[in-house]
C-alpha cells in the first residue's frame, strides 16, 4: 500500500515538473529580421545566447527545428547555438504578396523538454522589375471621340512589396493623351489613358505611346508596354475638287460618246467615307440630259447627243461629288463646269433676192437699180462672213449697201434687147 503511494506521487510530480517546462518554454519568444536573398549558411542569430541554454548540453539535448515537412528554411547548429539560412530564401516564393512575411519556427530541446517560439520576418529587397501582362496593347479609338474619354490599361505587377511594388506610371510625351492612376488597394494602381485632345485620324492615322511602371526603389525599376492607338474614321471630310475652275471647249458636231472632261475629287475618309461619286446637280436643264451623260464612277463626261453651235454656243453644268458615307451623313461637294462650242463651218450662205420689175428697159441707163439681194450664213466668224460676186461678164454689177451683207444690183453697162435679150 504504501509502495503505490509513493509511485503514484512521483507520477504527479514528474507531471508537474513537465508542465512547468512547458509553460516557460512557451514564455520563450524571439524575433529576428532577415533580409531576403541571402547566401546559403548565413547567420540570422545565437538561439543559445537569446534563450540562455548552455552550448554543452545542445547536442546531447537534441537542439533543432521542429517541423512537420521536414524541411525547413532555417537550421540550427547545436555546437554553437546559431540560426542559419538553410539554402537561399526568396520572399516572393515563401510569401507571395503578403505584406509581412513571418515565418514561425518551434525549436525544442529534451531531457527536460522545452519548446520555444521563435519568428523570421523576412524583409523584401527590390529584386524584381515591374512587368505587363502584354508587351503591347491596341486600342481603337474614333476621332469623334471627346477630349475627358478614359480607357482602362492592365496594370503592371511587382512581386515586391510595399514600396518596391509599382508606385508610378509614366507615359510618353504626346498631345492627345495622359495617364490617370487610380489606387485600387494592396499595392495595386491601375492605369488609365484619358483623351486631353481630339484625334484627327487625316492627320495622324496611328499614335504609338509607350507606358513606363516605376516602383519604389533607389533607383527605382522599370518595365513598359508599347501603347497603339488606331484611330477609327468619322465621315467628317467633304470632297474635294482637284481644279478649282473646269472650263474647256468642244467642237460642234462631235460624235457621241467624245469624252469632254473628267472631274475628279477627292476625300480625306477612310473606306467609303472617302469613295467618291458623281451626279449632275439637281437643277440641271433636262435638255442637257439629253446632250451629256456623267459616269457617276469616273467622272467623265461623254457627248450622247448632238452639238449645234448655232443652236447654243456655250453651256454651263453642275456637277455635284458626294461619299459614299451612312446616307444621312453624307457630304457633297458641288462644282461648276462651262463647256464652250467652237464653230465649224456647216452652214451654206443663204442668197434672198428682192427684184423690183420682171423687166428692165434697153434704155436704163447705167446704175440702174434692178434688185436688192440679201445674204446670211448661221455660222459664227470668218465661217459667217460672206463674200458675194458676179462670176459672169455682164452688164451688171454688185454695190454693198450701208448695212452688212445687202447688196444692189445695178446696171454697169447699156443693154440691147436685140442683142441679148435676157439675162440669168
Amino acid at each position: 500500500m504504501e509502495q503505490r503511494v509513493r509511485a503514484s506521487w512521483r507520477l504527479e510530480l514528474l507531471h508537474m515538473t513537465l508542465i512547468i517546462l512547458f509553460w516557460n518554454g512557451v514564455r520563450a519568444q524571439i524575433r529576428y529580421s532577415l533580409s531576403e536573398e541571402q547566401k546559403d549558411g548565413a547567420v540570422v542569430g545565437n538561439l543559445a545566447k537569446d534563450l540562455g541554454l548552455d552550448l554543452r548540453s545542445l547536442k546531447e539535448r537534441g537542439f533543432r527545428i521542429v517541423t512537420t515537412s521536414g524541411d525547413s528554411l532555417f537550421t540550427v547548429n547545436q555546437i554553437d547555438g546559431m540560426l542559419n539560412v538553410n539554402g537561399k530564401i526568396d520572399r516572393e516564393t515563401v510569401c507571395e504578396r503578403i505584406i509581412a512575411c513571418i515565418i514561425n519556427l518551434k525549436i525544442a530541446l529534451e531531457n527536460p523538454l522545452e519548446i520555444h517560439y521563435v519568428s523570421v520576418e523576412i524583409v523584401d529587397v527590390n529584386d524584381h522589375a515591374p512587368t505587363f501582362p502584354e508587351k503591347e496593347k491596341r486600342l481603337e479609338i474614333s476621332e469623334s471621340a471627346l477630349p475627358g474619354a478614359r480607357y482602362q490599361l492592365q496594370a503592371a505587377r511587382d512581386p515586391d512589396s510595399a514600396t518596391n511594388s509599382v508606385q508610378q506610371y509614366k507615359l510618353s510625351h504626346n498631345d492627345h493623351f495622359r495617364i490617370e492612376i487610380k489606387d485600387r488597394g494592396e499595392d495595386r494602381k491601375m492605369p488609365f489613358l484619358v483623351l486631353q485632345k481630339a484625334l484627327d485620324r487625316e492627320t495622324t492615322s496611328r499614335h504609338k505611346l509607350l507606358l513606363t511602371a516605376l516602383d519604389g526603389g533607389r533607383p527605382p525599376k522599370t518595365g513598359t508596354m508599347e501603347i497603339i492607338v488606331d484611330v477609327l474614321d468619322v465621315n467628317d471630310n467633304m470632297p474635294v475638287f482637284t481644279q478649282d475652275v473646269y472650263s474647256v471647249t468642244l467642237k460642234e458636231n462631235v460624235p457621241v460618246g467624245t469624252i469632254v472632261v473628267q472631274v475628279n475629287a477627292t476625300d480625306m475618309d477612310d473606306g467609303t467615307n472617302g469613295e467618291i461619286f458623281y451626279t449632275f446637280g439637281s437643277d440641271i436643264d433636262s435638255k442637257l440630259l439629253k446632250l451629256f451623260d456623267l459616269n457617276s464612277n469616273t467622272g467623265e463626261i461623254t457627248v450622247i447627243g448632238p452639238i449645234d453651235y448655232e443652236e447654243t454656243n456655250n453651256y454651263d453644268i453642275d456637277i455635284q461629288a458626294s461619299d459614299k458615307g451612312p446616307v444621312n451623313y453624307r457630304l457633297t461637294s458641288d462644282k461648276s463646269i462651262t463647256i464652250k462650242i467652237i464653230d465649224v463651218n456647216d452652214n451654206a450662205p443663204e442668197i434672198e433676192v428682192t427684184s423690183f420689175s420682171s423687166a428692165v428697159p434697153e434704155d436704163s441707163k447705167v446704175g440702174t437699180t434692178v434688185a436688192l439681194i440679201s445674204v446670211s450664213d448661221l455660222d459664227s466668224g470668218v465661217n459667217g462672213k460672206v463674200l458675194c460676186y458676179i462670176t459672169e461678164d455682164l452688164p451688171f454689177r454688185l454695190t454693198p449697201s450701208s448695212q452688212d451683207n445687202i447688196y444692189s444690183l445695178v446696171t454697169a453697162s447699156s443693154l440691147d434687147r436685140e442683142t441679148v435679150p435676157r439675162y440669168d
